[in-house]
């Protein structure tokens, strides 16, 4: 496999060695399955005090969890395409990497019957239930929370869907200032999500920026996926929010033809990001709400002489490309007047990708952060697509 892709599949399996840290009493093992032309070979992975047990052409190896990224890449070099199965209660994740891709899937199950971890994690997320007091209620949002599958028929959260429920609601939670700043200065709040999926947090804010805030909105729905975009459009429907519209398409072809307030998006992955941030910026967008998802851009171009020492482990280079990607998308952010935070806005042990990007436009423009924007990009030798996104001839600015 060639080096392009052994970089991604180390990236990803970086993702999973602090999955399985975070939710070590969820874990199965994994399985891996690599090819050459007609020949497969197998290596199982387990977790034995700690530590995990690799099986892999009639030898095995005892090691850190920190080794599982470089093992299997240092093993896939051999190989023409590798297969990674991992599992957890609850959820299988899928790797396939060969010399053209590497492309990540996740698939939730449903357990028939709940262990005692469980069963505590289940009870643990109830109490939260009784004990905190909701903006997105129980007894008043029954509609909507229905028709996105958190509740019941009977009017109850469904077990499996109560971390879920406290996610959306936290959310909220954490965009309610912005929501009240933006309802302040504007008749109607228009949002606008890049690489929207299912929509259930749209038709969540839907419910609260009308409903609960009683302010005017509307709300569109981008994603390149028809059967997503279709599943989206039934519900608003069922739901009767006239208020909404889905569009099929790229996020960077995305023309608003109405006046932006608010641009979310949440888990697009790499430079769908950047699009996203580019189409926020470029439209005037008072508000931007970013989930990055898989940052691998810089991590194929970014070089720091300095650190050679320590980037020249894979995985340790990875993290930090993750850290310089969103820092990067801060600083250019900063650069067109916006002022910008980054929090954490669920658990770690939900997922590592947690980090959320919060920016508000308070200014035209911020020349010093475009000088320190300059001189990182020179130190790391880097040309990210977001620059090439909002600053069309840079150069001369």
């Amino acid at each position: 496999m060639n080096k392009q892709s052994i970089g991604k599949l180390s990236l990803f399996l970086s993702g999973l060695e602090q999955r399985i840290k975070d939710r070590v009493d969820f874990f199965k093992g994994i399985n891996v399955k690599f090819k050459s032309g007609t020949k497969e070979y197998q290596a199982s992975i387990s977790l034995e005090n700690g530590k995990l047990k690799i099986n892999f052409n009639g030898k095995t190896e005892i090691g850190e969890i920190e080794w599982l990224s470089a093992r299997i890449a240092k093993f896939a070099e051999n190989y023409e395409t590798a297969l990674v199965l991992y599992e957890e209660r609850g959820t299988t994740i899928y790797i396939e990497a060969d010399n053209k891709n590497v492309k990540m899937s996740v698939k939730e199950t449903n357990a028939k019957e709940n262990t005692d971890d469980e069963k505590n994690m289940y009870h643990n997320e109830t109490s939260k239930i009784a004990n905190r007091d909701y903006l997105v209620k129980i007894g008043q949002a029954d509609d909507v929370l229905k028709e996105i599958g958190i509740l019941s028929d009977n009017g109850k959260v469904k077990n499996d869907m109560i971390r879920k429920y406290n996610q959306i609601d936290h959310f909220i939670e954490i965009l309610n200032g912005l929501l009240k700043r933006l309802s302040e200065k504007n008749e109607t709040i228009t949002v606008l999500d890049c690489g929207c999926g299912k929509s259930y947090l749209l038709f969540v804010l839907n419910y609260y920026i009308t409903e609960v805030l009683k302010k005017k909105s509307y709300f569109i729905g981008i994603d390149y996926s028809e059967t997503v975009i279709n599943a989206s459009r039934k519900m608003a429907s069922n739901l009767g929010y006239n208020n909404m519209e889905f569009k099929i398409m790229d996020i960077g072809n995305y023309r608003p033809d109405h006046k932006i307030n608010l641009a979310i998006s949440l888990h697009a992955c790499d430079t769908a990001t950047d699009h996203a941030i580019g189409v926020a910026v470029n439209n005037d967008v008072e508000a931007v709400v970013m989930v990055p998802c898989c940052q691998k851009e810089i991590l194929n171009q970014y070089t720091y002489e300095p650190f050679s020492q320590v980037l020249k482990h894979g995985i340790l280079k990875a993290r930090m490309a993750d850290v310089l990607t969103d820092g990067i998308r801060a600083l250019l952010l900063e650069g067109k007047g916006y002022k910008v935070s980054m929090l954490e806005y669920i658990s770690p042990l939900e997922t590592p990708k947690n980090l959320m990007l919060i920016a508000e436009k308070v200014q035209n423009e911020n020349r010093k952060a475009m000088d320190e924007y300059r001189r990182l990009k020179e130190a790391l030798g880097i040309n990210p697509t977001l620059e090439r996104v909002i600053y069309k001839g840079f150069e001369t600015y």
